[in-house]
This record gives C-alpha cells, structure tokens and sequence, in this order.
C-alpha cells in the first residue's frame, strides 16, 4: 500500500505485538520507566478492542508492526472516539500516522460518524492538530493521578462525495 508496509485489520494474534508497539512509541517521547509502568495496563492491548472495534495495523512486509490505530463507536452511533493511535519511534515521519489515518477517516464515513475525539498525549498535540483535531477541554489521565490531557475533536465533513 506504501511505502515499505501495509496495512491490515488486526487479528487476536496480534495483541501482544500492538501492545509492544504502543509501550516504544510512547516511551519514545522521553518517558522515564517509573512513568511508563503507570502506563503499563492503561496501554496493554485487550482482546475485545480487537473483535469490537475497527482496529488497524500498520506492517512491513516482514510482517513487523511499524503503526496502529484504533476506532471504537460511542453509543450514540454518531461518535467516534481515537482510542489507540501508535507509530514505531523508527518509522515517524514516514507517513505511517496519515496513512492509518486516512483507513480512520474511511471508516467513519462509512459508519456514518459526525465526529472523533480523543484524549492527546502532549507530544502528539500537534500531529492531531496536523490532522484536523481542534482542542476542547481537558480529560483527567487514565494512568496518572493528577494529569491531565488535552481533548481534542474533530467534526467530520458529511457532506457526500
């Protein structure tokens, strides 16, 4: 599909993978280990993100995990919310987030979505703002008593093609 990797839904097979991926991007940022286990359960992959929500995998040919990204679906059915969005620290810069992306943006059009929030790591802020998300509040950290995370959303253009 691009570049040196492809992209795929992701299977069961996977999870422990995707969780690898997620623990070195993050830490990526500077994050010193006594953080990082904070973190730990809050960025582990759960089998159910995999059969429930649209999940999506970004891999080389040789099969290694370089991106990832995850769409679960409000209640509402109207709203969507980035729940896992992940790129390995040696493949940032290539594109690989605005691929995952754009698969993202597809299948909320498809699902009939009108907007996806999320809560943004610091570091990440200006990548979602790169890619249309606009800060409306803030959202206590689901790892870290006393942080908090910029909310950010993004209102999906419904207008049909």
């Amino acid at each position: 599909m691009s570049e040196g990797y492809s992209i795929r839904k992701t299977v069961l097979g996977d999870r422990d993978a995707l969780t690898n991926l997620c623990m070195r991007s993050k830490q990526s940022n500077g994050y010193d280990d006594a953080f990082m286990a904070q973190c730990a359960d809050e960025l582990r992959v759960r089998d159910e993100w995999i059969t429930r929500d649209a999940f999506w995998l970004a891999e080389t040919g040789e099969g290694k995990p370089v991106g990832c990204i995850r769409l679960s679906v409000e209640e509402d059915g109207m709203t969507g919310e980035l729940a896992t969005c992940f790129v390995d620290p040696d493949w940032q810069g290539r594109r690989v987030g605005k691929v995952l992306f754009d698969v993202l943006y597809a299948e909320a059009r498809t699902r009939g979505l009108v907007r996806i929030g999320l809560d943004a790591d610091p570091f990440a802020e200006p990548f979602y703002a790169r890619m249309g998300f606009q800060i409306t509040g803030r959202s206590p950290s689901g790892s870290i008593p006393g942080r908090t995370l910029a909310r950010m959303e993004l209102v999906l253009d419904t207008e049909t093609d």
